[in-house]
């Protein structure tokens, strides 16, 4: 199964491209080989929390992991399809329940609503292609009528600072200015010829 999800692209293989699938949250679930380093373990249980998604010691080692993937060693691999990613821990499941039979019914909860937002996407999509709108209820809501207030207080006005006057009568903005001249420069920047 993992072999089948590197095909489709949908495996992050090393430490590196595991690191950003969890971080980015594209990680469904981290795979770590059984005789991986410890201080891999650790970091592929961080990812693991940091993306949110799980981390599962599997019972094939390094060189079997690699096999599975065509190279000669892996540690770490993040599969970052939901439903590769269910399929691959219900086969490990099946061969060690007691291990796995809790991450297996996790991943079936977060496989089912992934399904479920897939189809509800393709059925707002499929409705946006014919130009289909919300249907109106029989009867509008009713607006919610809000107790009467009181009347608003007016605010009283500052004082005006002293120095400083108002103008009794709105002016125009531009009264008194000259009009700009169209063209390239002003009249004292041309040379005479």
């Amino acid at each position: 199964m993992i072999g089948l999800a590197k095909k489709a692209g949908r495996v992050e293989i090393g430490e590196e491209p595991v690191g950003s699938a969890a971080r980015s949250r594209h990680a469904r679930v981290i795979l770590v080989a059984s005789d991986a380093a410890a201080g891999s373990v650790r970091r592929a249980y961080a990812f693991a929390q940091t993306g949110a998604c799980l981390c599962l010691t599997i019972p094939a080692d390094k060189d079997a992991l690699g096999r599975a993937l065509g190279r000669s060693s892996c540690a770490m691999v993040a599969v970052t399809d939901v439903g590769f990613a269910d399929a691959i821990v219900k086969k490990l499941a099946v061969m060690d329940p007691e291990h796995y039979e809790q991450a297996s019914q996790r991943l079936q909860i977060k496989a089912r609503r992934a399904m479920e937002r897939r189809e509800e996407q393709a059925r707002h999509e499929k409705n946006l292609r014919r130009g289909k709108k919300r249907t109106a209820s029989p009867e509008p809501p009713q607006p919610v009528q809000e107790p009467p207030r009181e009347a608003a207080k007016e605010k009283p006005r500052r004082p005006a600072r002293p120095g400083r006057r108002r103008p009794a009568a709105p002016q125009q903005r531009f009264a008194g200015s000259r009009p700009v001249k169209k063209g390239k420069g002003s009249g004292r920047d041309r040379k005479k010829s």
